[in-house]
């Protein structure tokens, strides 16, 4: 275990924060890739939430650090767990892993929720007396939307458009879908053959949640159009939030990193204005303390080029 990159400032905000990698987490069925996570904390204050974060296709507990420091230094504790479709891990496409790799995702949220004191334990600076499990949120972006999705509620529907199991945890109290995948009625012939489970019901969905939509993301995944990934609002029941980034793509200006290949619309402040509205809703839903919330600006007062909010 190590201290990565010892202790930080987040610019902006100028609360301290550590982060600690790898944790080893207990988790069955993982197809020989066991479950590491890492955590991100204040290095000060009390009664902490925590946001247990899903990263996108191919990505690591390494990756998203743009948002995990923002909300670790907005007062929240994040727990980032490396899936095994992450690149390190060589599960290709073809590879007979890769279809049940959405349900083993969604057994990873579950181990780190169920197993979050053994996970505190392991961190410097008795961070486990400073977190308060009663104010547990799951957030994810693109693939892990769709993951953290699945434990506010979501369910997948069957080749015959039967509604799945639900995979819901009764401590998840609210949750920030970034970039969701919409319905399945739209698939493109690459997702129906590599991403069947791509058919999200979000009729079943009641746990609060912010939906983060951007207007240019234009995916391979669905013949729609952005607005595809504005289904997790309006399908599912209140109450739900959404903000919709109207320049934005897919990576939101570089949600997961500086400066990464896969950002086409790289623009620090509209990573800034994601990662923001994110604690914003969350400390707000979860009704955190003052402590919590201190330093955390109000996204929509950041006229970040154009983007509108809805609620129900």
């Amino acid at each position: 275990m190590e201290l990565s990159s010892g202790i930080g400032r987040t610019p902006s905000l100028g609360r301290r924060v550590v982060a600690v990698k790898p944790i080893p987490v207990p988790a069955a069925e993982r197809g020989g890739t066991g479950l590491e996570v890492k955590v991100t904390a204040p290095v000060d204050g009390t009664e902490l939430p925590v946001i247990v974060f899903s990263h996108g296709n191919a990505w690591s507990m390494d990756g998203y650090e743009p948002l995990v420091d923002r909300w670790a230094a907005a007062g929240f504790v994040v727990v980032q767990p490396t899936h095994p479709d992450s690149r390190r891990n060589g599960i290709g496409l073809d590879d007979p892993r890769f279809a049940t790799i959405w349900r083993v995702r969604i057994a990873d949220l579950h181990a780190v929720l169920d197993g979050l004191d053994g996970i505190l334990q392991q961190v410097v600076g008795g961070l486990i007396s400073r977190v308060d499990r009663d104010r547990l949120a799951v957030v994810g972006h693109s693939w892990g939307a769709q993951t953290a999705g699945a434990l506010l509620g979501a369910r997948v529907f069957d080749s015959e458009g039967r509604p799945g199991e639900d995979f819901s945890h009764p401590a998840v109290k609210a949750g920030a879908l970034i970039a969701a995948t919409g319905t399945g009625d739209t698939l493109t012939p690459f997702a129906l053959k590599y991403l069947p489970f791509a058919r999200p019901d979000f009729s079943s969905m009641t746990t609060p949640a912010l939906v983060v939509a951007g207007g240019k993301d234009q995916s391979a995944m669905s013949t729609r159009g952005p607005d595809w990934f504005t289904d997790a609002y309006h399908l599912s029941p209140a109450p739900k939030r959404l903000l919709t980034v109207a320049e934005a793509e897919h990576l939101f200006g570089g949600i997961s990193g500086e400066a990464v290949r896969d950002t086409t619309d790289e623009d620090p402040a509209r990573v800034v204005l994601v990662a923001d509205a994110v604690s914003a809703y969350l400390h707000d839903v979860l009704n955190t303390d003052a402590e919590s919330r201190h330093a955390t600006p109000d996204p929509i007062g950041q006229r970040v080029g154009g983007f509108s909010t809805e609620s129900k």
